[in-house]
């Protein structure tokens, strides 16, 4: 049995662990997302290293939100901006004599759902990771698509509201309003804010679920418009790309509630479009959770440099 370090790399956590061949994770664990360069490139070798203790690990995969260039070089990373420009790939190879590759997070997903998850015998597809930021994976005729510049999927960027006619615009963009940190805890933050001053950021949708659970109406309210935008974004996407499915990925694609009340969004939307609702039953790809869950980046990762090593 071969196996292989995987690296899930979020804005906020790094979900990290070893992953054998056949897809299996034997371990895994995560830490917080470090904020500066050499702590960050350090940390993920110092885990390799910990690994290569409990198995004779062959490779190293990692995912990462942004713009992932084909030699490992990040253009972008997402929220983590001191990645933003370093090649992980050869500093990560260069601190433990170990082949690695580097593919976008959302794209891992994806891969991933088409070996072991929802997309299993599916060619046309887009797998949506809604985190810190909103990113993601398309495939189409069976091959992930990544444009001209490795940017393509960067969907969190589309602006879907009104946006002021002077100033930054991306306030109206999707990562501002359904991706759950970015945008869900975000736009909660800045309400809550407009009424309690002091109040702190939280980067946690529990709090925020919780709060609508006990009555709280501003909750709720934001919570509805979350839904709103989020089904928005995925009936253009619908409309740009027809694909089979696409798949909602992310840690809050296990909430139930959350799947509920956005198949509810969704087809009040598809009903209220009348080119869509004409099609509906024919021609829209279903919107389904994500199979493989949290797990999906690691093992997307893995998968990758699994073909390559």
């Amino acid at each position: 049995m071969k196996y292989y370090v995987g690296f899930d790399i979020g804005g906020t956590t790094i979900k990290h662990g070893v992953v054998d061949e056949t897809g299996k994770i034997a371990v895994q664990s995560a830490v917080d997302t470090p904020r500066d360069r050499d702590q960050f490139i350090n940390l993920l070798a110092d885990v390799v290293k910990q690994y290569q203790n409990l198995y004779p690990i062959e490779a190293i995969g990692v995912c990462t939100p942004g713009i992932v260039q084909k030699d490992g070089y990040l253009l972008t990373a997402g929220a983590i901006r001191c990645m933003y420009g370093v090649n992980l790939k050869h500093e990560l190879e260069k601190r433990t004599d170990l082949v690695v590759s580097v593919e976008n997070d959302a794209n891992a997903a994806a891969i991933a759902e088409h070996w072991l998850g929802a997309a299993i015998g599916i060619d046309n597809y887009l797998c949506l990771v809604i985190g810190t930021g909103f990113g993601g994976g398309i495939i189409i005729n069976g091959q992930v698509y990544r444009g001209a510049h490795g940017m393509a999927g960067e969907f969190g960027w589309m602006v879907t509201k009104d946006y002021k006619l002077t100033g930054d615009i991306e306030e109206s963009s999707l990562n501002a309003t359904s991706a759950v940190v970015g945008g869900l805890c975000h736009q909660y933050t800045l309400a809550k804010q407009q009424v309690e001053p002091t109040f702190e950021p939280i980067k946690d949708a529990r709090v925020i679920f919780e709060a609508a659970h006990q009555g709280e109406l501003l909750a709720d309210t934001i919570l509805n418009r979350f839904y709103y935008d989020l089904a928005t974004g995925i009936l253009d996407l619908t409309a740009s790309f027809d694909p089979e499915v696409i798949l909602i990925g992310g840690g809050i694609s296990v909430n139930d509630e959350f799947n509920s009340n956005l198949q509810a969004a969704i087809q009040d939307l598809e009903t209220r479009h009348r080119s869509i609702h004409d099609v509906k039953d024919v021609a829209i790809a279903p919107v389904k959770p994500a199979k493989l869950l949290n797990n999906a980046g690691l093992i997307g990762a893995v998968y990758q440099i699994f073909h390559k090593a």
